[in-house]
């Protein structure tokens, strides 16, 4: 054996295609039931529920070269959003795409004609500043292109809550002009048969026999991994592809810590949808639990049976609260949003992620991509070794594969 993969979640099932495609042999060691990590999705009473409210940009330049989009069969969210502000929703939109919607809201409460220009000039100019331009928080960068306090606090808090899982904004804006491109230039989708669809997919590539389940690791030392039962395997190389906190353990801090953002989501089963539009709603108003609200049957028909829909509402952070009690806040919520319906909607599942993004401070992301190696014959990727998204966990499988083959060669 070549080398051993521990995590079978997109960087790891990456990792893997990339060693097989150069001939090198290995074994994905994966403790849970199914690949994917965070991106995994269940089937609870005929819904399809991803493990958190999730999205793919169909931009991701990793993704472009590797995923067959045909076969995803990737259905987009409106690039309008929603925002629920003083007890009415306003519909948003770029001049670029909807300009009568524009022009509509270009007066309305979400912020200032000042804010929408500053805005609209800051959508147009991001594209051409380099991710190598001086590092500073999201909400020093939004404040110092002239986005004012109503704008700031209507849209793009929530919004970029909803993204980076943290409200205060102090995520890179490096990170948030990467981000902001990908949004410009594509658009986020949903696969057909739910986000499992992508591990899936990576996985049906891999060599027979290559992958294990249940198979839980416990230590590493050197280039031998432990199992949870004891049994110990050995290669020329060791890949820890799991999240953040679960690497540093496994590498025995030979790398740094790494700070995660979590996240709540609870799904509910409606008879009917509470609007029609496959679009993002967002809480303009603060008040929360909820950030964010999204329809996925909406945007996918596929998630929901014949007849129902599924409604999404994303906590940003973990809720202290257990899982009734947070329901009925959030219902308190969007009953108010929504009306008396929501009182009968049943919730299928509450997903609680304690590391669902790497936490990207400013200053966190220069240089863009983090090494890969740790020691000798020891490697690790995912999002933490470079962006806390998707693109981030395939570019470091990616990169820790191209690492493994370049030692393994000399």
């Amino acid at each position: 054996m070549d080398a051993l993969i521990v995590g079978g979640g997109l960087a790891g099932l990456y990792c893997g295609r990339e060693l097989a495609r150069r001939g090198i042999t290995f074994q994905i060691l994966e403790a849970s039931d199914g690949v994917g990590g965070r991106v995994r999705t269940d089937t609870v009473d005929g819904f399809r529920l991803d493990r958190g409210l999730q999205n793919y940009l169909s931009s991701y330049p990793e993704g472009r070269r590797v995923l067959d989009y045909a076969a995803l069969d990737l259905r987009p969210f409106d690039r309008a959003l929603g925002v629920w502000f003083g007890g009415k929703m306003h519909r948003l939109a770029a001049p670029t795409d909807e300009p009568l919607t524009a022009l509509k809201s270009a007066f309305g409460p979400i912020g200032s004609l000042a804010d929408k220009l500053a805005a609209a000039k800051l959508a147009a100019g991001v594209r051409g500043v380099p991710d190598e331009a001086a590092d500073e928080s999201t909400l020093e960068f939004l404040k110092a292109h002239g986005i004012g306090p109503r704008m700031l606090d209507r849209l793009f808090r929530p919004f970029l809550s909803a993204v980076f899982l943290e409200r205060e904004l102090s995520t890179s804006a490096r990170f948030f002009r990467f981000v902001f491109r990908l949004f410009a230039e594509g658009r986020p989708s949903l696969p057909a048969g739910g986000m499992q669809a992508i591990p899936d997919q990576l996985a049906a590539a891999l060599p027979p026999g290559s992958l294990r389940l249940n198979t839980a690791v416990s230590e590493i030392s050197g280039t031998t991994v432990a199992l949870a039962t004891g049994e110990r395997l050995t290669a020329k190389a060791v890949v820890v592809a799991t999240d953040g906190p679960a690497a540093v353990g496994l590498c025995g801090g030979a790398i740094p810590p790494v700070r995660s953002n979590a996240t709540a989501t609870l799904y509910y089963a409606a008879d009917a949808p509470p609007w029609a539009e496959p679009m993002l709603l967002l809480d303009g108003e603060g008040r929360g639990p909820v950030t964010a609200v999204a329809v996925p049957s909406a945007v996918a028909p596929g998630y929901a049976p014949a007849g129902q829909s599924l409604v999404a509402a994303s906590v940003v952070g973990m809720p202290a609260e257990g899982d009734d009690e947070l329901d009925r806040a959030c219902r308190g919520q969007l009953s108010g949003w929504f009306g008396p319906a929501v009182g009968g909607w049943r919730l299928l599942r509450v997903y609680r992620i304690r590391h669902a993004l790497p936490h990207h401070p400013a200053g966190a992301l220069t240089p863009w991509e983090r090494s890969v190696r740790v020691r000798a014959g020891v490697y690790v990727c995912g999002d933490h070794r470079d962006q806390g998204s998707i693109n981030g966990a395939m570019t470091s499988g990616r990169r820790a594969a191209e690492a493994v083959a370049a030692d393994l060669s000399r």
